[in-house]
């Protein structure tokens, strides 16, 4: 297993030292945020509640709590806020220990290392890989995942712990609602905690599990702000449990894992309707302009139901340092289980953004065999 932290983009703090830039010239497509940043609501709450550092932060974040419950219709007493998605993801592989995991490959480096660490002083926990394969396009099938439960059942192969990422990162690919439940259903028959993390749902969000919970005391949901609302820099994440969780979940945790800022910064985002609106209509223009573009270039892309890309290229490696030389990050996806040295993730950014690295690719392509035909 691997213990050790993997690099999910965004070190433009590197990258500005190595070629001697501004910070801010750094064209970051290794991350997937936002392409409007922060919208001028939640800046405007920040500088309103700066004379406030003074105070610690509520540590049971019930005002924000209280407004997540109001807009996904659900109780509050079943959501735990976290300093992003990720402190949760840790949380709960430190809390519920569990001994054998099911984790598809490729997906959220996370998932692994955090089992991993829960485990350093114990028994370690044993994780086994579904592979999804790109030959199907990663489509998960959840027969295929029911068939490997059931395989374990009244034996010692029995999984305690499921890891969905839904939409997955870094494929794209959603798992639709009625077979995440499918899934969720039988791993509750073989009382396994489905852990469905939807970060990247906020563009499909009528495919989202979150109110089944209640109905189901194996099943987690968590959720990020990171990406969709552009704060990654304040982390802020919540995960939705079974009542029974809660408790055990807070005897493990930090106290006042989330800051002030964040707090505010999440209840003025989550009114803002207006700023969803137009996110999600810039998304779509841009993912036409990127499919397109690629196409033309010859670029192998996969379908995708988030704002980034998973594309197949012949030296890709070559690829990314060339951007690097040029002040832009790609994702080189190596290091994902599941995927080889020929896979990059590209986010969807502004107009303007995506127009220079198409038009940096475009030169790079006239040295370079521009894809690998996926099979």
């Amino acid at each position: 297993m691997n213990s050790q932290p993997i690099e999910h983009g965004g070190n433009i703090y590197r990258l500005a030292e190595e070629l001697k830039i501004q910070e801010r010239k750094v064209i970051d497509f290794s991350i997937c945020v936002n392409p409007l940043r922060v919208s001028k609501k939640i800046k405007a709450e920040i500088r309103k509640h700066l004379k406030y550092l003074h105070n610690y932060p509520d540590p049971d974040t019930k005002r924000l709590r209280k407004r997540l419950a109001q807009y996904h219709g659900i109780d509050m007493e079943t959501i735990l806020c976290g300093n992003g998605s990720t402190e949760l993801i840790y949380l709960i592989a430190r809390t519920l220990k569990p001994q054998r995991v099911l984790i598809p490959a490729p997906t959220f480096s996370e998932y692994e290392r955090a089992i991993s660490i829960a485990g350093r002083k114990e028994q370690s926990a044993q994780i086994e890989y579904l592979l999804i394969k790109a030959e199907h396009g990663f489509k998960i099938n959840p027969d295929e995942w029911i068939a490997v439960l059931q395989r374990g059942v009244n034996s010692t192969l029995s999984f305690d712990m499921i890891f969905l990422c839904n939409p997955n990162n870094p494929t794209g690919m959603l798992v639709k609602k009625d077979a995440v439940l499918k899934i969720a259903d039988a791993a509750r028959e073989m009382k396994c905690y489905l852990i469905v993390d939807e970060a990247s749902i906020d563009f499909c969000t009528d495919e989202s599990v979150i109110k089944e919970v209640e109905y189901n005391p194996y099943l987690v949901v968590l959720r990020s702000m990171s990406s969709f609302y552009a704060l990654p820099g304040l982390r802020l994440g919540y995960g939705v449990f079974p009542k029974h969780l809660i408790a055990r979940l807070k005897e493990y945790r930090e106290p006042w894992s989330v800051n002030n800022l964040s707090q505010r910064a999440a209840v003025i985002a989550l009114k803002d309707k207006v700023f969803r609106k137009e996110t999600v209509k810039i998304i779509t223009e841009e993912k036409k302009f990127l499919e397109k573009s690629f196409k033309k270039l010859g670029i192998d892309f996969f379908n995708t139901d988030a704002h980034f890309y998973l594309v197949k290229m012949n030296n890709a490696q070559e690829i990314c340092q060339q951007l690097k030389t040029k002040g832009i990050l790609v994702m080189h996806c190596a290091d994902f289980y599941g995927l080889d040295s020929s896979y990059i993730r590209i986010a969807v950014k502004s107009h303007r953004e995506n127009a220079i690295l198409i038009k940096a690719l475009t030169s790079m392509l006239c040295n370079y065999p521009a894809s690998q035909e996926i099979s």
